[in-house]
């Protein structure tokens, strides 16, 4: 049989355009006075988050009940560090005992007019995005969490022993992959979800075998939380989002001729975005390059942790410094300036290249397909 591989497609917080940001909630009834009163106070913290441009309250004239928030930012980067912060975290708590339901979704600005012309964008405000992207419709995303030194093998069988929930989300909606995977004591669980990624990670969340293996990992994390009281749930979870902030597959080799790795990098202190738009630039670079071994790659970034997801057609150790992302002129040395600590040695050889990869390699604990992918 012959596998139709498909075309290279692209995805980006980097590319410098306009970001458009719509948050859809449903709010519990009686609760539009403390909610007017939380969305004061957020508003006038969002509006000194540098970056940001305007934002919109909206009411639905058919359904009370329903609200609307957009924002405008320059670009997705300093979006992305402000709802990521322990201080975005803090500003929307109040918000929680309002709201019954949230989505939140994030457009780069494609296209925009003023009155019966086309208006003419202004460089202060960002760019607008130069061309629409092709897309898999796949929506990607990350969940990370620590646990106690120690138990790391507990945790690792527990997370790999267990049944997986039934794809089929709903009509329009499939969780396709789950990978877990392990780097010392931190957990990364990447999920690959086509249509919904809220329906689908709420449908994943509410199964018995899934919340079985949540209660039975709970002794064993470094933050404590209490699935069964919902504002500590949604903390624990806020917290542990790591977003995608770039994805790329070059499309050359059949799905079922790759083999999935992650690679872990510890930023310094507040370069995380700088290192996550780093490898982001190698991995296009890669996409391009017909001798790279890397066929995808899709990098997710919270503060200073960044994880590189990637689909390979051989070893990782046979190309050590494509697999870092640090193949090409002065990427080691711009690499080695952003990682912390002991880590940013630069691999100045094929060998220190590959036991820098020995070390940053993520364990993979387990990756499951759905039947029909």
């Amino acid at each position: 049989m012959t596998t139709t591989l498909s075309e290279r497609i692209s995805q980006s917080a980097f590319d410098g355009s306009r970001l458009r940001v719509v948050l859809l909630l449903d709010l519990h009834d009686g609760a539009q006075k403390q909610f007017l009163e939380a969305y004061e106070h957020m508003r006038n913290q969002v509006a000194s988050i540098p970056g940001h441009i305007s934002d919109q309250l909206c009411q639905s004239i058919e359904n009370p009940s329903q609200w609307l928030i957009t924002s405008e930012w320059e670009s997705a980067p300093p979006f992305l560090a402000w709802v990521n912060s322990e201080e975005h975290v803090a500003t929307v708590q109040p918000l929680h005992s309002c709201v019954r339901d949230t989505r939140s979704l994030r457009f780069s600005v494609l296209r925009e007019t003023g009155k019966g012309f086309e208006a003419v964008p202004d460089p202060l405000k960002g760019g607008l995005q130069t061309s629409p992207r092709l897309g898999d419709g796949v929506v990607r995303h990350a969940l990370t969490f620590t646990v106690k030194p120690g138990t790391e093998d507990i945790v690792a069988k527990l997370l790999a022993d267990y049944e997986s929930p039934r794809s089929r989300v709903d009509d329009h909606t499939r969780l396709r992959r789950t990978s877990l995977f392990m780097h010392g004591n931190r957990v990364v669980r990447a999920v690959e979800v086509e249509g919904d990624l809220m329906a689908a990670l709420r449908h994943v969340s509410r199964q018995p075998e899934i919340r079985a293996v949540e209660e039975a990992i709970n002794p064993y994390l470094e933050q404590d939380r209490d699935l069964a009281d919902p504002d500590s749930a949604r903390m624990f979870f806020t917290r542990a989002a790591l977003p995608t902030v770039h994805h790329v597959s070059a499309g050359r080799h059949a799905p079922e001729s790759l083999q999935r790795h992650a690679v872990f990098y510890q930023a310094k202190e507040g370069c995380g975005m700088a290192l996550a738009r780093l490898l982001a630039g190698h991995d296009e670079e890669a996409a391009d390059d017909t001798g790279s071994p890397i066929d995808s790659s899709t990098i997710f970034q919270r503060d200073d942790v960044v994880v590189r997801l990637l689909e390979a057609s051989g070893p990782l150790d046979a190309q050590p410094a494509q697999a870092l992302g640090i193949h090409g002129p002065d990427k080691a040395a711009r690499l080695a300036r952003l990682l912390d600590g002991e880590a940013n040695a630069v691999p100045a050889t094929d060998q220190d290249a590959a036991r820098f990869l020995a070390r940053s390699e993520m364990r993979l604990i387990t990756d499951r397909r759905a039947a029909d992918s």
